[in-house]
């Protein structure tokens, strides 16, 4: 990993200027490995703040609130800069680190750009909340609630057909390079491949493979101690 330091004012100095390394706090298990994966990708030295679930709610424990009110993760500092919300984390990041914008494209092609932007976002914005959904179903015992789970299981099929129709036969989402979306929406995928849901989606199969063999994803793995 290549040492990268940001050389940063400091707000209460600002004559003064001082390195600093990106600190990750990380809550095990869930989306922040995907945020580590960015950071390899990058070759970005940074460090982690390790937090655990609690094994009975998988919540996050009561410490992971001293670093953002919300008790979530991941989030980034950065300098004086500390930042959640993990579409944001990967702008800033990108915007930041990727110099040569290798990972996004270009501000001026405003198609492409656009298109970019709506991805980014999409994951989140839209294709968690049916997962999330149908993860608290299968922990409940039975019976289920058979709306939820009605509503659940469409909306699942909704956004992987979507997925796997605009993914087609391209290596990535948006083409034939790796970029900012697909951060978020290979954890999306990996999501819906530990429920099962990806047997009639082989090109999502596929997709989220690749992604996991990459050796940025690896390193990530095993900085991180995920399994």
């Amino acid at each position: 990993m290549s040492m990268f330091v940001l050389l940063v004012r400091s707000m209460r100095f600002p004559s003064i200027w001082v390195f600093s390394m990106i600190l990750v706090h990380y809550l095990r298990v869930g989306r922040p490995l995907f945020t580590v994966w960015l950071l390899e990708e990058l070759g970005v030295d940074y460090e982690l703040k390790i937090y655990l679930r609690d094994p009975k709610t998988m919540r996050a424990q009561a410490d992971l609130g001293e670093a953002h009110p919300l008790g979530k993760s991941p989030v980034i500092e950065d300098g004086v800069l500390k930042l959640a919300e993990s579409g944001a984390i990967t702008s800033y990041l990108i915007d930041t680190y990727d110099q040569d914008r290798v990972l996004a494209p270009s501000r001026d092609d405003r198609y492409a750009y656009a298109q970019y932007t709506q991805w980014l976002h999409y994951s989140e914005g839209s294709a968690f909340l049916p997962l999330l959904m149908k993860l608290l179903l299968v922990r409940e015992k039975e019976p289920k609630p058979a709306l939820i789970s009605q509503f659940t299981d469409g909306e699942l099929n909704l956004h992987l057909n979507y997925m796997s129709e605009f993914l087609g036969d391209k290596p990535f989402m948006l083409g034939d390079r790796l970029q900012g979306p697909d951060f978020g929406l290979a954890y999306i995928v990996s999501m819906a491949k530990r429920l099962g849901e990806l047997e009639n989606h082989a090109g999502l199969e596929r997709y989220i493979d690749r992604m996991m063999a990459r050796p940025a994803f690896q390193r990530a793995v095993e900085r991180t101690g995920e399994q």
